[in-house]
């Protein structure tokens, strides 16, 4: 099946390159470009995309604007933006979006967080990993209201925990503990499942509050 994406910026360079990336990857096509919030909504709403990648700063509507105004749509939002300042990483998640992907983490990441999103799923770039992390713990978030202890994972599943902890993709995490892609696929939704979180977001958190990694 095809993934269709809108994509939102108010540079038109950047929606044709962020384009030429995501087409590509096998079953990824843009069905849409807007230019800015106000025109995402609108094209997000009569193209139906499965994932909107919409910049963080645009006129008259903000990405964080778009992303509140289609959490209850069928598509997901990934905010792209060249800006990692904590009130914007923070903003958009709590609006729902499905992923922070800065403009410069590279087209393998950008794609990841695509297919990610479509998948229900969230990423977040591994350079605002640690301190995501850190706003979770400040303000006492919890991943969930039940609070599995580590011992219900097993030694593999709490080494991915750790590699996600990191801010490591799904392909890097297989690269690093030398198992296939489908298999650190299946740890995660595992992980998950035992830790009752939605997404990887989940797990991030879960790994701070039981002391999982290093915030250093």
């Amino acid at each position: 099946m095809t993934i269709r994406v809108l994509l939102a910026d108010d540079q038109a360079m950047v929606r044709a390159s962020l384009r030429i990336i995501l087409e590509d990857q096998p079953g990824i096509t843009v069905v849409a470009e807007a230019r800015d919030g106000v025109e995402a909504i609108e094209q997000a709403r009569r193209t139906r995309p499965d994932v909107c990648l919409v910049d963080i700063q645009m006129p008259r509507l903000d990405g964080i604007e778009v992303a509140r105004a289609l959490a209850e749509a069928p598509p997901r939002v990934v905010m792209v933006t060249t800006f990692d300042l904590d009130e914007y990483v923070y903003g958009a998640l709590r609006c729902g979006a499905a992923g922070f992907v800065l403009k410069d983490a590279g087209p393998s990441l950008l794609v990841e967080a695509v297919r990610a999103a479509y998948a229900g799923d969230a990423l977040v770039s591994p350079s605002i990993t640690l301190r995501l992390l850190r706003h979770l713990a400040a303000h006492g978030t919890r991943a969930t209201t039940r609070v599995p202890s580590a011992r219900s994972l097993t030694a593999r599943e709490i080494e991915v925990v750790q590699a996600i902890a990191r801010g490591h993709t799904n392909q890097e995490i297989a690269d690093e503990l030398f198992i296939t892609l489908s298999t650190v696929k299946g740890h995660v939704s595992g992980i998950q499942a035992k830790l009752g979180v939605r997404n990887r977001v989940g797990i991030l958190a879960w790994a701070w509050e039981n002391h999982m990694m290093d915030p250093e």
